[in-house]
C-alpha cells in the first residue's frame, strides 16, 4: 500500500521544511540552525497536569530533562522518553507533543531526555546519558510522585534505539529494572541494506541519504556498528528483556529493521506487541491532527503503555 494522496502531501511539506542533510547540508550545527528556523505547526499544547524543566547533575556532565505529569492521583508510572533525530538533531521542544501524548493518553509521568548529540558527542555518549537518565528516574520516582516498580522506556527513531539499548544495558547489569519498552519506528541496525531501504529510501521524508549521514555522525569508529549498544539487532542474546511494543510505518526505510527486532525479541521469549501502520511514513506519529494513521498510532501506543503499566487513563481522541 503506497502513501495515499493526503500522506504524500504531508510528507512533501515536511520534506520541504527539512534541511537537505547529507546532500547540500553536511554540517550538524548548520542543520540544527535550519531546522530551528523552520516554522512549526502552531498547535495548542496537549494539556497535562504540569511540566518542569530540570538539569540532572551527572558524572559525564549536565543533562537537561523535561518532566510531564498526568492528571490523576499519584503514584503514577514513570516513562523515560528519548527523542528521535538521527542521534544528531532535535531535542526537548521538537518532541514536546509526543511526550504530552504519552503523559495524557497513558497516565504516566514522562521524563524527556535531552541527551548529548553527535558528532560533537559520538557513540556511546547518548547511550551513557540514556543509562544515567533511567537510573535517575528509578531512584527519584517516588519523589516525582511515581512508582519505581512501573518504570518504562520509550522513544522514536534514534530514540527508539536508545530505549532498546537502555533495556539491554539494564539487563546486562547496569540496572535498574524496566517494566516495559515502547519503540516507535526504531533504529535497530547500522546496516542500511534492507528491502524497506530500497523500496522507501527516497521521497517519503526520511531518506537513505539522511540515515547514511546520521550514522556517519554517530559512529566515530565504523567498527562500533557491530556493538549491540549501537545496533541492538546485532545483540547475540535478546532474552530477559522487558515486554515490548514495536510500531513501524509501512513506507519507512526503518520498517524492516524495526520488525526484525520485534521478531527477534519474540523468538527470545520476550512478550511483544508489534504493529505496522499501513500507508504511513517515518515521523508521522505526532501528526494526529491531520493524519488518521497517526490517530491509530497514538491509540495503539498509549493503549499498550496503559495495559503494561496498569493505568486507567483514557487516550484522548
Amino acid at each position: 500500500m503506497p502513501l495515499g494522496p493526503r500522506a504524500q502531501k504531508i510528507a512533501a511539506a515536511m520534506t520541504a521544511g527539512f534541511p537537505p542533510i547529507g546532500a547540500e547540508v553536511t554540517d550538524a550545527a548548520q542543520a540544527r540552525r535550519l531546522l530551528a528556523a523552520a516554522p512549526g505547526p502552531g498547535l495548542e499544547p496537549i494539556p497535562v497536569a504540569r511540566t518542569e524543566d530540570r538539569t540532572l547533575r551527572l558524572e559525564q556532565g549536565d543533562l537537561p530533562v523535561r518532566i510531564y505529569w498526568p492528571d490523576g492521583a499519584a503514584p503514577h508510572p514513570v516513562t523515560v522518553f528519548f527523542h528521535g533525530g538521527g542521534f544528531t538533531l532535535c531535542g526537548l521542544d521538537s518532541h514536546d507533543r509526543f511526550c504530552r501524548i504519552l503523559a495524557s493518553g497513558a497516565g504516566t509521568i514522562v521524563v524527556s531526555v535531552d541527551y548529548r548529540l553527535a558528532p560533537e558527542h559520538p557513540f556511546p555518549a547518548a547511550v551513557e546519558d540514556a543509562r544515567a537518565a533511567v537510573a535517575w528516574a528509578h531512584a527519584n520516582a517516588a519523589a516525582l510522585g511515581g512508582d519505581p516498580e512501573r518504570l518504562a522506556v520509550a522513544g522514536d527513531s534514534a530514540g527508539g534505539n536508545l530505549a532498546a539499548v537502555a533495556c539491554l544495558a539494564a539487563r546486562d547489569g547496569a540496572g535498574p529494572p524496566i517494566a516495559f519498552q515502547a519503540l516507535v519506528y526504531p533504529v535497530t541496525d547500522a546496516g542500511q541494506d534492507t528491502p524497506s531501504y530500497r523500496e522507501h529510501g527516497e521521497g517519503k521524508f526520511l531518506t537513505a541519504t539522511h540515515m547514511r549521514w546520521y550514522w556517519e555522525q554517530y559512529l566515530d569508529d565504523p567498527s562500533d556498528a557491530d556493538h549491540p549498544y549501537a545496533s541492538p539487532l546485532r545483540a547475540p542474546d535478546l532474552s530477559g528483556l522487558p515486554p515490548a511494543f514495536v510500531l513501524t510505518a509501512e513506507c519507512d526505510p526503518l520498517r524492516d529493521e524495526g520488525e526484525a527486532y520485534a521478531a527477534r525479541l519474540a523468538e527470545a521469549g520476550v512478550p511483544v506487541e508489534a504493529h505496522r501502520i499501513e500507508g504511513a511514513f517515518h515521523g508521522f506519529f505526532g501528526l494526529d491532527h491531520v493524519l488518521p494513521a497517526a490517530v491509530e498510532a497514538r491509540r495503539l501506543t498509549t493503549g499498550a503503555l496503559r495495559a503494561a503499566l496498569g493505568t486507567g487513563a483514557s487516550a484522548p481522541a
